[in-house]
């Protein structure tokens, strides 16, 4: 007998809100199963606000209420039983997060968790990710997001490092990214990486998702660091009006790629990785997994 669940979860990053609804289907005897039943992406550039100045705008405290009571019904259409929101890199930098968390559950009742960097890396790495894992090979897992960017090492199946650099697409739009955070990071992938050999990468996060879907390459095959570094080449040469017209890239997905493109071809050249393989795998089905394992 098969029994179908539906959780959710809410990712509130600092490039876009996201509504995750996932149906768990059990049966007896077999590997509890994990598939979308639905994703909501709403572009609500929160970073914008608070690395420029310090705190989320009253603009967009009331675009988020909104998404809010849409995420409220939408979840309630579709029955979910369990969920939860977490906050990542921008709203636990905000002067005024924990008021937007108290207001946003005053009018919309969703609770929100604001999250470190830490439980953050954590709740990604429990994604499913055994279909690689599974291999002799080490992988680096790297979650480029808006304000922040995730790294965890993984091998023989296991975390054996992981580490949150205040770095992501948001910020080095916005020029606040210094040279001794690029420092910072390249000396901590070496020296974890240093000892392994036949290292891939691990991508996650809506930029490398869409340059995966670009390719047209199958789900299981990965796109080499010659691939993405001539992405990055041509790209780089468009203007952002170029990459939507041409490309049909989002408005808030065609200023953002460049620097996440930087930041997983770095991550490669620093690791030796040759390959990276995308799964469509971050915060949101880790807050999924997470939680149906009691995990959170």
């Amino acid at each position: 007998m098969i029994t179908i669940r539906k959780y959710a979860a809410i990712d509130i990053g600092s490039n876009a809100i996201r509504l995750l609804v996932a149906n768990i289907i059990e049966e007896a005897g077999k590997e509890t199963q994990f598939s979308k039943s639905s994703l909501v992406r709403v572009p609500i550039r929160l970073g914008q606000d608070v690395f420029t100045k310090g705190e989320i705008s009253e603009e967009n405290i009331v675009r988020m209420v909104d998404a809010m009571k849409a995420y409220k019904l939408l979840m309630k259409v579709h029955k979910v039983e369990k969920y939860m929101a977490c906050a990542t890199s921008a709203m636990r930098e905000a002067d005024n997060g924990k008021e937007v968390v108290e207001r946003i559950a005053e009018e919309s009742e969703i609770q929100i968790e604001i999250i470190d960097g830490k439980k953050e890396a954590a709740i990604i790495a429990s994604t499913d990710l055994h279909f690689l894992l599974k291999t002799d090979n080490t992988y680096l897992y790297v979650d480029v997001g808006g304000g922040s960017t995730e790294f965890s090492l993984f091998s023989n199946g296991k975390i054996v490092a992981s580490k949150s650099f205040r770095i992501g697409t948001v910020r080095f739009i916005n020029n606040m990214v210094h040279e001794s955070v690029w420092a910072e990071i390249e000396s901590w992938v070496r020296e974890n990486t240093a000892e392994y050999e036949n290292i891939s990468l691990i991508g996650s996060g809506g930029n490398i998702n869409k340059i995966f879907k670009l390719s047209g390459k199958l789900q299981e095959k990965p796109l080499s660091y010659m691939y993405l570094n001539s992405q990055y080449s041509v790209m780089n040469a468009m203007s952002y009006e170029q990459r939507i017209s041409e490309l049909g890239l989002n408005a808030d997905r065609a200023d953002v790629i460049i620097p996440a493109l930087q930041i997983y071809l770095n991550a490669m050249k620093w690791s030796g990785a040759r390959n990276i393989y995308v799964p469509k795998i971050g915060l949101s089905d880790g807050i999924i997994k997470a939680l149906y394992f009691g995990k959170i």
